[in-house]
C-alpha cells in the first residue's frame, strides 16, 4: 500500500484484518513514527485498535522501504494524494506518477498494480503506458479499484460495503482481485467487474451525486423558510420514496470534506475537456460555494444586524462529526468571515483542534462546548458531533450574555431551544 494518508492507512488496516500480510509505504518520517509506534496519525474510529491487533499478529507493517515491498508483492496499491490542483481544479496526478517512476524498477513477477486513489478516466490506461516505457520486460496488469469510505465510519463501510468496484480488462488481475475480496464475497458483499474507464468513472460520478443531493435539499430548504414549510418534514417525506432515498437529504451549510470539492471540480474539468460539459454538476458547485459565504449572513442577520464587538461561540470545525479532516471544511470559508465583520469567535471541536488552529488564526480555543459558551452572544452550531446534541440547553443559556442560537445543522428541537430561553434560527424550519 504505497501511502499511509486515510484511504491507503483505512485500507492497509482492513486488509490485515482480512488475513493478508501488508506493507504500508510512506516517505513521511514523523507518520511512520507514529505509526510504528502503535498510534494512528489520523482520527476515525475503530482505527488505532484495528491496527494495534493486526500489528501484534505481524500482519501489516510500515516502512520507507518501497523497494523490498514492491519485490514481495502480488499487489501494488496506489492510495497517494491527487489534490485539486490550483488553477485549473483538475486532479494532480503528479504523486501517482511519481509512485509509478519508484516503483517500476523493482517489479517482480506477475504483479497487479491497482489504483485505490481516486483518479480521472484514463489515468490507469497512462500509467500503463508509463511502465511499458519504464520496464517494457516486466509482467503485470493495472487496475482501478476506487474506494467509496465515508470519514467517521470508514472501516463500517470497508468490511460491509455496498459494493467493491473493480475494473480490469485482465483475467490475470481478476482472479487475484477476487482472491483479495473473497472475504467479504463470503459475506455476499458483491464485488463488481467493470472495465477500467468505468471503475474511475463511477466513482467521480457517485460523489457528484451525492453532492448534488446536499445542494438539493440546501436550495429547498431556502425554498421552505420563505413558504412556511419545514424541510425536515420535506426530506422525510421524499426520502422514504426508495428511488430517491434518504441519505444526504440534510440541510447545512454546504458540503467539504476530502472527497466532493476536488472530485466534483476534477469531473466537471474532464467533460468540459471532452466537450461534454455536464451542466448540472457545474450548478453543484456553484450553488455549494455561494452557501459557505451566505451562512456568514445568515448568522450576521440572527445577531441582529451585525456581528462588530459580539462574541460569537462556534460548536464544531470539522467538515463532518467523527473526523478530524479540516478539509474544505464549510468553517474556513464561515470563521474568517465572522471574525472580517468584527466579531470575536471562541470555538469548540472534540477532534479537529489540531488540524485547525493554523488554519482558523484569531479564534480562542475551547475545551469544550460549556466552556466556548462562557459570554457568548450568538451560539453557531457548525458541525453535528453528538456530544453537542446532548447539551444542557438552559445550562448552555446560563453562560451566555446574549440569547441567539444559530443551528446549522438542526440538531435541536425549536421548541426546546426557545423553552431553554434561545432566540432559535435553524435551516428550512417552519417559523425557524
Amino acid at each position: 500500500m504505497i501511502g499511509a494518508g486515510y484511504v491507503g492507512l483505512v485500507s492497509a488496516a482492513c486488509f490485515s484484518e482480512f488475513g493478508w500480510t501488508v506493507t504500508c509505504i510512506d516517505k513521511d518520517a514523523g507518520r511512520l513514527a507514529m505509526l510504528e509506534a502503535g498510534r494512528s496519525p489520523i482520527y476515525e474510529p475503530g482505527l488505532d485498535d484495528l491496527l494495534a491487533r493486526n500489528m501484534r499478529a505481524g500482519r501489516i507493517r510500515f516502512s520507507a522501504d518501497l523497494a523490498t515491498a514492491v519485490r514481495e508483492a502480488d499487489i501494488v496499491f496506489l492510495a497517494v494524494g491527487t489534490p485539486m490542483r490550483r488553477g485549473d481544479g483538475y486532479a494532480d496526478l503528479s504523486y501517482i506518477y511519481s509512485a509509478v517512476e519508484e516503483l517500476a524498477p523493482h517489479l517482480q513477477g506477475f504483479t497487479v498494480i491497482t489504483t485505490k486513489s481516486t483518479v480521472p478516466v484514463g489515468t490507469s490506461r497512462e500509467i500503463e503506458r508509463r511502465l511499458q516505457a519504464l520496464r517494457p520486460d516486466a509482467d503485470y496488469a493495472v487496475c482501478s479499484n476506487p474506494e467509496f469510505l465515508r470519514e467517521g465510519s470508514a472501516i463500517q463501510d470497508f468490511t460491509h460495503p455496498d459494493r467493491v468496484l473493480v475494473g480490469t480488462d485482465s483475467d490475470r488481475a481478476r482472479a487475484v482481485m477476487e482472491r483479495l475480496y473473497k472475504p467479504l464475497s463470503l459475506r455476499n458483499a458483491p464485488v463488481v467487474f467493470v472495465s477500467r474507464e468505468s471503475a474511475e468513472l463511477a466513482k467521480y460520478a457517485a460523489n457528484a451525486f451525492l453532492a448534488l443531493k446536499i445542494s438539493f435539499i440546501n436550495e429547498i430548504a431556502d425554498l421552505c423558510e420563505e413558504v412556511g414549510a419545514d424541510v425536515q418534514e420535506v426530506a422525510n417525506a421524499i426520502g422514504r420514496d426508495r428511488r430517491i432515498g434518504d441519505k444526504f437529504l440534510h440541510p447545512g451549510p454546504g458540503y467539504g470534506g476530502s472527497c466532493f470539492p476536488k472530485d466534483v471540480s476534477a469531473l466537471i474539468r474532464t467533460a468540459r475537456e471532452t466537450k461534454t460539459p455536464l451542466s448540472i454538476i457545474e450548478q453543484v458547485q456553484r450553488v455549494n460555494d455561494e452557501r459557505k459565504i451566505s451562512m456568514a449572513s445568515r448568522i450576521e442577520r440572527a445577531a441582529g444586524g451585525s456581528l462588530r464587538g459580539k462574541t460569537v461561540t462556534v460548536l464544531g470545525v470539522t467538515f463532518k462529526p467523527n473526523t478530524d479532516d479540516m478539509r474544505d471544511a464549510p468553517s474556513l470559508v464561515v470563521v474568517p468571515m465572522l471574525l472580517e465583520r468584527g466579531a470575536k469567535v471562541r470555538v469548540a471541536d472534540p477532534e479537529g483542534r489540531k488540524q485547525a488552529e493554523p488554519m482558523l488564526p484569531g479564534v480562542v480555543w475551547c475545551a469544550n462546548a460549556p466552556e466556548a459558551a462562557e459570554g457568548a452572544d450568538v451560539l453557531v452550531v457548525l458541525t453535528e458531533w453528538n456530544e453537542f446534541r446532548a447539551l444542557d440547553l438552559k445550562s448552555l443559556r446560563t453562560r451566555m450574555t446574549g440569547d441567539v442560537l444559530v443551528d446549522l445543522r438542526n440538531i435541536y428541537n425549536p421548541a426546546a431551544a426557545r423553552e431553554a430561553g434561545f432566540r432559535y434560527t435553524g435551516v428550512g424550519r417552519n417559523g425557524s
